[in-house]
């Protein structure tokens, strides 16, 4: 009496395992040893047991019966063909099982019925090309599925009529090429479904007919000729892509019964007409690209779509902007151009979170005045390869966060500076008119500059020679000809020290502009 009583036994790790213990219950991590059977002396009370990258090629019945504690199990990375049907029995607590990377050519259906807790299921990478109807029956707690990265050639219709629960599910990297009306009716609760990388030409009109709770759904790298307009029906949508296929067209209203979309990707199709009421009405859509669409011609109109933040439509062959394209756009940051045949640019100064803006290659020959006044927060502006001949004064005198401008290749004779006084980076080239010199007041902070000619860099003190202060020798002293020309090195430092110092007149440069007060400018050409 009054003695302590013993405290349980040490849980017991199969030899080479590795085991922590967390509170009464262990994790036994056995991956990477090389196993060609599942250890004998499994704790009962492991609650965590990682199998994964050994050499398993079978597993006995009943072989973990005795782990009811058993949360999840990871077999992944080994050579099994084939699960018997007891193989699990007594995991009643099992909830994740990882199945991927092994050499299974179909679903271990009898043997997953023993599993009645479990939520997350992976057999990606195998060789499944079938899957019955009754393969997952019983798993009414199954969250997330993967069937990803095997040969199905066909949507699992009736085995997916099992899973109430299921929340996401991929079937992507297979060889599915159609799906069919009402394929996925019973999954209520999917909120992600993934099918890209197969083969799909095909969507039935009513493709994802029940599917009341997707968020998320990826088609990219298919076969799509059409727009699928099966995602009508999927009216909490939020991100959609269908991008790398063969989809020609987007059709008016494209959109119409998604209007929870935040992201679309349909980059990489041959897009070459878009109705111009297609995007319309998508309050929270952010992010719009699409590019090389060129029989867009007019502008997209954008109504109702008030929260964009980024607009991409390049080579579309766009002419003009619409005046209130601005007013539609409020959160618009970053707007990119080029590569149309816009002329003429309206002003832009309710676009007022504007960060950076591309409208190289194309046609722009003026800027006015208001065409980019008040935009405080315009970071980069591209204007390069236009036809512009003329800057208005104060076009540039309110652009306060400006430190990128590439006016490259245009026609410019003069150059206005009222308000680039925060300017890094300047790009002039190809502006053969434009003969001004500029002095280091007018851009204090610049860091690269492009102009035309060399002398406009001599501002920035890279056409004086340290050679020539110290009238050591002309530059003609080095174009003496063969014969004339010395048996050495011209002699800065004669005698016997010359094969142990290699003057470097770069470093010596560097060293030059680091005993400035302020860093160098990169301007080029160099004179």
């Amino acid at each position: 009496p009054g003695a302590p009583r013993p405290g349980p036994a040490p849980a017991a790790c199969p030899a080479p395992c590795h085991c922590q213990e967390d509170g009464i219950m262990l994790s036994a991590d056995c991956s990477e040893l090389g196993l060609s059977a599942v250890p004998g002396d499994l704790d009962p009370l492991t609650a965590y047991l990682d199998l994964s990258m050994n050499n398993l090629t079978e597993l006995q019945p009943g072989l973990f019966h005795h782990l009811r504690f058993l949360e999840e199990l990871r077999l992944s990375g080994n050579h099994l063909s084939h699960i018997p049907r007891q193989a699990f029995s007594g995991l009643y607590s099992l909830k994740i099982l990882m199945l991927q990377n092994n050499q299974l050519g179909g679903i271990p259906a009898e043997a997953l019925w023993e599993l009645p807790s479990l939520q997350s299921l992976r057999l990606d990478a195998n060789l499944i090309s079938l899957v019955p109807e009754r393969s997952f029956e019983g798993l009414s707690s199954l969250r997330h599925l993967w069937l990803d990265d095997n040969v199905l050639t066909e949507i699992p219709v009736r085995a997916l009529n099992n899973l109430p629960a299921l929340q996401a599910m991929t079937l992507a990297l297979n060889r599915i090429s159609h799906i069919p009306d009402y394929a996925f009716q019973n999954l209520t609760s999917l909120v992600v479904l993934h099918l890209h990388n197969n083969r799909i030409q095909h969507l039935g009109t009513h493709s994802f007919e029940g599917l009341h709770n997707l968020e998320t759904l990826d088609l990219n790298y298919n076969e799509l000729q059409e727009f699928p307009v099966a995602i009508r029906t999927l009216g909490r949508l939020q991100e959609l892509g269908f991008h790398n296929n063969n989809i020609k067209a987007i059709p008016e209203k494209a959109f119409m019964g998604n209007p929870l979309l935040q992201t679309i990707h349909f980059y990489d199709n041959p897009i070459q007409s878009v109705g111009r009421s297609a995007f319309q009405f998508l309050p929270k859509l952010h992010t719009l690209s699409l590019n090389g669409a060129r029989d867009i011609r007019e502008f997209p109109d954008l109504k109702g779509t008030t929260s964009l933040e980024i607009l991409t439509l390049t080579r579309a062959g766009i002419r003009l902007l619409p005046p209130g394209m601005c007013q539609q756009l409020p959160r618009l940051r970053v707007l990119e151009l080029s590569h149309n045949q816009i002329e003429e640019l309206p002003s832009l100064h309710r676009c007022q979170k504007l960060e950076e803006i591309g409208l190289q290659h194309n046609r722009i020959w003026e800027i006015g005045a208001d065409t980019f006044s008040q935009l405080s927060s315009l970071q980069a502006l591209d204007l390069s390869w236009n036809s512009i001949r003329s800057i208005h004064p104060e076009a540039f005198s309110t652009l306060h966060s400006l430190v990128k401008l590439d006016l490259t290749d245009n026609q410019l004779t003069t150059l206005p500076v009222a308000g680039l006084g925060g300017l890094m980076h300047l790009k002039l080239k190809g502006n053969m008119a434009l003969s001004q010199a500029f002095s280091k007041d007018s851009f204090p902070k610049l860091r690269i500059l492009e102009v035309p000619y060399a002398y406009q860099c001599c501002a920035y003190g890279v056409c004086a020679s340290f050679f020539k202060a110290s009238g050591q020798w002309e530059a003609e002293d080095f174009h003496l000809d063969d014969e004339e020309a010395p048996k050495r090195p011209l002699g800065l430092l004669v005698g016997p020290t010359e094969n142990h110092y290699d003057l470097d007149l770069d470093e010596l440069r560097l060293e030059m502009e680091d005993s400035k007060p302020y860093p160098s400018v990169q301007c080029s050409p160099i004179p």
